[in-house]
Parts: C-alpha cells; sequence; structure tokens
C-alpha cells in the first residue's frame, strides 16, 4: 500500500525539511514546492492529502494558494494546516483551513497532528460485518 502524499509549501530550506522528517514519522510520502507558483504547479498534477502551507510565499502568496485549492473540487478532499509566523493573516484564514499552526512548530507537534489528519488507508479501516 501506498504512503498518503504531503505537500510541503514553504520557502525556508530548514523548516521544510523539519516539516518533511515530521510528516514522514506519521507515514506520509513528501513533496516541497518552495515557491507559490511551483506550488500551484504541483497541486495541478497531483492531489494531496495533506498541504502543510506557509502564508509567505515567492511569487504567489500562501492564501492565494489556499483560495485555489479551495476553489478546485479535485482538491476537496485535501486537508490544508497552515505553519505561519503571521498570527493576524492566520486567523483570518482560520475557517478556511483544517488547522492553523503558529511557527516555531516541533516536528512531535507536527507529526502528531498529521496523524490526525491523515486519511486512513484501506489497511486500517475497520473491517464491516456482514449481517
Amino acid at each position: 500500500m501506498s504512503k498518503h502524499l504531503a505537500l510541503i509549501i514553504e520557502d525556508d530550506d530548514k523548516l521544510a525539511n523539519i516539516f518533511s522528517l515530521a510528516l514522514d514519522a506519521a507515514d506520509f510520502k513528501t513533496d516541497v514546492a518552495r515557491d507559490g507558483e511551483t506550488a500551484l504547479a504541483k497541486l495541478a498534477a497531483t492531489t494531496p492529502d495533506l498541504v502543510v502551507l506557509d502564508l509567505h510565499l515567492p511569487q504567489v502568496s500562501g492564501e492565494d494558494i489556499l483560495k485555489q485549492i479551495r476553489a478546485d473540487e479535485r482538491l476537496a478532499r485535501t486537508k490544508v494546516m497552515i505553519a505561519t509566523a503571521d498570527a493576524l493573516m492566520a486567523e483570518s484564514l482560520r475557517r478556511k483551513a483544517d488547522l492553523v499552526l503558529l511557527k516555531p512548530v516541533s516536528v512531535n507537534q507536527l507529526t502528531q497532528l498529521a496523524l490526525r489528519l491523515r486519511p486512513p488507508k484501506a489497511a486500517d479501516s475497520p473491517a464491516l460485518d456482514n449481517q
């Protein structure tokens, strides 16, 4: 069974690597986009189960990316976790995201939250009783 896909949209290399480690520990395959244009291209080509989204990005803002995700029916089941240091903007987007985290975010915190947002694999789902 393949791992779930998480797209990390983060322009800080250190944070992107930390987020990748945390999501790998939560059994996600990760892909990273370090700017808004790359993120939109990756979102057009894949359907991630989870997006970890920084708000202040080069080229296209995280807010615009979030709007694109929410407007795309193909991405309707994609969970979005905002990870930002901008508390004011995070609060304004809270209802559009599944989770909002204020940086700094610990590896353990991100792993635990990603586990909660991860869709069940077929093997994780309880078997239905035939009655």
